[in-house]
């Protein structure tokens, strides 16, 4: 899941001026970045984008699904978010009869909008910082394994106590690479339904070609609608759910904007590795990317070759495949603009000046600078790690991986629940079965085995291809001996 963290980034479009980028947390805006913003053409407060004491943007701001950020533009619980982000609902609705993803989809009213199982938004109530007290007991000098087990118990107790009582959910995420720890406490709607999208030729105009480029051309939309119970708190789907009442929406307005208006974006992106050093950038561009293009690159081959052939199987891989593409695409446009940037030589050049910089001072600022000599080295064994951890991952659980060891996943809970307790339940079995038939139904809905079977077959042996063999899993070697062709 997407690191949970709110972002926001300023940007002045007159020419005269540069995009004002980062990562601003919302918490610390006032204390931070207000003056700037307000300075640049930004006529409210830091009150008006986060407050806990009155309706701020964060109230209309949520994560949409996994990761993908929704706004709320109604006060009749009314989200838009983009079109890919709500791609697998409309696909789970599709059929050759009615193609939703191919012709569109909008509901004429409430009754016929759609109910998607599984789908959440969630909503920030409050965040705070609570590095002082995930970092309680933590001695510079101790293990590895000890600070964690430490930071865990820490972060359990800091989530129980913020969602006592309550029907809230709580995350700890770090900050800067551990250097500071933040809380999230949210409240997550179950009942989310699909209003509306536009037909694919809108909503993926430009497919891979304009995925992740700008300007993009696409009209990257769709609706939805959230419901809840009759005290407007969330609740499983019902028919007699009622829209949500949001403290807060954002208008939609037509007038349009000039140049030079002040402009931000609000929202939860995933993470960030601005400051990575360059062994970084080159563990990845040069051996851990080139090798996921390629396999991503044999997956999309087969599942084109069956999609192109059957209408049915077009419509059951379609959010599958551009899962597989998203970052398919990504990867390659990374390696084509830290080429064009030369980022690993600008990364090198502050390095240098850094560790020079160093050494003209005390010990204390001395040891940071023969940090970058210990990340080299540990750079040249992390990056076949990396790449047969990021493969693997391929295989077994990312998109368009084997999808038939999902079935077996499925069934852990049910081992868990006898390994745990002899004698476990009826009714806790019962109920762990009732999911498992609901999820397995749902797997072989958008299932087509051939496909299966092909992308198995041809990265199974790209994996061997690529990776050191003492990373090869003990399963691997058994699969080899039960079947005659090499892989």
């Amino acid at each position: 899941m997407k690191k949970l963290i709110l972002v926001l980034i300023s940007l002045q479009l007159a020419s005269a001026s540069f995009a004002k980028e980062g990562m601003w947390i919302p918490l610390l805006l006032e204390k931070y970045n207000i003056e700037e913003m307000q300075e640049k053409g930004f006529k409210l407060t830091a009150e008006d984008i986060y407050s806990i004491n009155q309706a701020s943007m964060k109230d209309a701001v949520m994560i949409f699904g996994g990761g993908c950020t929704a706004e709320l533009i109604s006060d009749e619980g009314l989200v838009i978010t983009n079109h890919h982000c709500g791609y697998s609902a409309i696909q789970s609705h599709s059929t050759i009869e009615n193609d939703y993803l191919t012709n569109g989809f909008w509901a004429m009213s409430e009754a016929e909008e759609l109910p998607n199982p599984d789908l959440t938004v969630t909503f920030l109530k409050y965040m705070k910082d609570v590095t002082d007290s995930v970092l309680m007991g933590v001695e510079e000098t101790m293990a590895m394994k000890k600070r964690e087990e430490i930071i865990e118990k820490n972060i359990k107790e800091i989530k129980e106590k913020a969602t006592k009582d309550t029907h809230y959910t709580a995350v700890v995420k770090p900050f800067f690479h551990g250097n500071q720890y933040f809380l999230f406490v949210n409240e997550v709607y179950k009942d989310v339904r699909l209003v509306g999208a536009p037909p694919s030729a809108i909503g993926k105009f430009g497919g891979d070609t304009d995925n992740w480029m700008w300007p993009r051309h696409t009209g990257d939309f769709s609706l939805f609608r959230i419901y809840a119970d009759e005290n407007n708190e969330p609740a499983e789907y019902s028919p007699g759910n009622k829209p949500f009442k949001p403290k807060t929406h954002f208008p939609v307005s037509l007038k349009g904007i000039d140049e030079g208006d002040f402009t931000m974006v609000f929202g939860y992106p995933g993470s960030t590795d601005q400051y990575v050093p360059s062994y970084h950038i080159q563990m990845l561009t040069e051996e851990v990317y080139p090798a996921l293009i390629e396999m991503r690159t044999h997956k999309l081959n087969v599942m084109n070759k069956y999609m192109n052939a059957d209408p049915a199987v077009r419509i059951q891989y379609a959010a599958k495949k551009a899962g597989v593409s998203n970052s398919w695409k990504r990867w390659r446009g990374e390696i084509r603009g830290l080429d064009i940037l030369n980022a690993v030589q600008k990364k090198k050049e502050y390095q240098s000046d850094f560790q020079t910089w160093t050494e003209k001072n005390d010990e204390r600022f001395q040891r940071y600078g023969r940090l970058l000599n210990e990340y080299e080295k540990l750079y040249q064994q992390l990056g076949e790690v990396r790449l047969a951890r990021d493969l693997l991952l391929e295989i077994i659980s990312r998109s368009g991986g084997i999808e038939v060891s999902r079935v077996a996943a499925m069934f852990r809970p049910l081992i868990a629940a006898y390994e745990n307790n002899e004698t476990p339940e009826q009714e806790e079995i019962d109920k762990i079965k009732e999911k498992l038939k609901k999820d397995i139904s749902e797997f072989f809905k958008d299932y087509h085995q051939p496909v299966d079977h092909e992308i198995a077959e041809d990265i199974l042996p790209l994996y061997a291809a690529k990776v050191d063999s003492e990373y090869l899993p003990a399963i691997y070697h058994h699969i080899r001996k039960k079947i005659s062709r090499t892989i």
